[in-house]
Protein backbone atom coordinates (compact mmCIF):
# COMPACT_ATOMS: atom_id res chain seq x y z
CA UNK A 1 0.00 0.00 0.00
CA UNK A 2 1.32 3.41 -0.91
CA UNK A 3 1.96 5.83 1.92
CA UNK A 4 2.62 9.53 2.14
CA UNK A 5 4.42 11.41 4.89
CA UNK A 6 2.47 14.30 6.42
CA UNK A 7 3.01 16.71 9.29
CA UNK A 8 0.40 17.06 12.02
CA UNK A 9 0.33 18.93 15.30
CA UNK A 10 -0.68 16.92 18.38
CA UNK A 11 -0.75 18.06 22.00
CA UNK A 12 2.46 16.86 23.68
CA UNK A 13 0.72 15.00 26.51
CA UNK A 14 -1.47 13.10 24.03
CA UNK A 15 1.54 12.26 21.88
CA UNK A 16 3.37 10.83 24.90
CA UNK A 17 0.39 8.61 25.72
CA UNK A 18 0.02 7.48 22.10
CA UNK A 19 3.71 6.63 21.79
CA UNK A 20 3.48 4.51 24.94
CA UNK A 21 0.36 2.72 23.66
CA UNK A 22 1.70 2.31 20.12
CA UNK A 23 5.06 0.85 21.19
CA UNK A 24 5.40 -2.28 19.02
CA UNK A 25 3.07 -1.20 16.20
CA UNK A 26 4.72 2.15 15.79
CA UNK A 27 3.24 5.62 15.82
CA UNK A 28 2.34 5.70 12.13
CA UNK A 29 0.38 2.45 12.28
CA UNK A 30 -1.41 3.60 15.43
CA UNK A 31 -2.40 6.94 13.90
CA UNK A 32 -3.50 5.32 10.62
CA UNK A 33 -5.71 2.87 12.54
CA UNK A 34 -7.21 5.70 14.59
CA UNK A 35 -7.94 7.73 11.46
CA UNK A 36 -9.62 4.75 9.77
CA UNK A 37 -11.74 4.22 12.88
CA UNK A 38 -12.76 7.89 12.94
CA UNK A 39 -13.57 7.86 9.22
CA UNK A 40 -15.72 4.75 9.65
CA UNK A 41 -17.59 6.30 12.60
CA UNK A 42 -18.21 9.47 10.58
CA UNK A 43 -19.65 7.37 7.75
CA UNK A 44 -21.80 5.45 10.19
CA UNK A 45 -23.09 8.73 11.66
CA UNK A 46 -24.01 9.85 8.11
CA UNK A 47 -25.91 6.60 7.60
CA UNK A 48 -27.77 6.99 10.90
CA UNK A 49 -28.71 10.57 10.00
CA UNK A 50 -29.96 9.45 6.59
CA UNK A 51 -31.98 6.57 8.08
CA UNK A 52 -33.55 8.86 10.64
CA UNK A 53 -34.50 11.33 7.91
CA UNK A 54 -36.10 8.50 5.94
CA UNK A 55 -37.74 6.56 8.79
CA UNK A 56 -37.87 8.89 11.78
CA UNK A 57 -35.90 8.75 15.01
CA UNK A 58 -35.34 5.55 16.95
CA UNK A 59 -37.91 5.10 19.72
CA UNK A 60 -36.95 4.35 23.33
CA UNK A 61 -38.36 0.83 22.93
CA UNK A 62 -36.33 0.20 19.78
CA UNK A 63 -33.21 1.52 21.49
CA UNK A 64 -33.76 -0.72 24.53
CA UNK A 65 -34.37 -3.73 22.29
CA UNK A 66 -31.17 -3.05 20.35
CA UNK A 67 -29.17 -2.79 23.58
CA UNK A 68 -30.64 -6.10 24.77
CA UNK A 69 -29.61 -7.74 21.50
CA UNK A 70 -26.10 -6.33 21.83
CA UNK A 71 -25.87 -7.70 25.38
CA UNK A 72 -26.88 -11.13 24.08
CA UNK A 73 -24.30 -10.94 21.29
CA UNK A 74 -21.60 -9.87 23.74
CA UNK A 75 -22.44 -12.78 26.03
CA UNK A 76 -22.33 -15.24 23.13
CA UNK A 77 -19.03 -13.80 21.93
CA UNK A 78 -17.53 -14.12 25.40
CA UNK A 79 -18.83 -17.69 25.70
CA UNK A 80 -17.21 -18.66 22.39
CA UNK A 81 -13.92 -16.97 23.28
CA UNK A 82 -13.64 -18.80 26.58
CA UNK A 83 -15.03 -22.17 25.39
CA UNK A 84 -11.74 -23.25 23.80
CA UNK A 85 -9.43 -22.01 26.56
CA UNK A 86 -7.95 -24.51 29.02
CA UNK A 87 -8.94 -24.24 32.69
CA UNK A 88 -6.64 -22.18 34.89
CA UNK A 89 -5.24 -25.38 36.48
CA UNK A 90 -4.48 -27.07 33.13
CA UNK A 91 -1.21 -26.81 31.23
CA UNK A 92 -1.57 -24.74 28.08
Amino acid sequence: MATKKVTVTIPEDLLDEIRADAAERGLSAYVAEALRFKRDRDRLRELVDWLQEEHGPVTEDEHAEALDELDELDAEHQRRRTAGKPDAGEAA
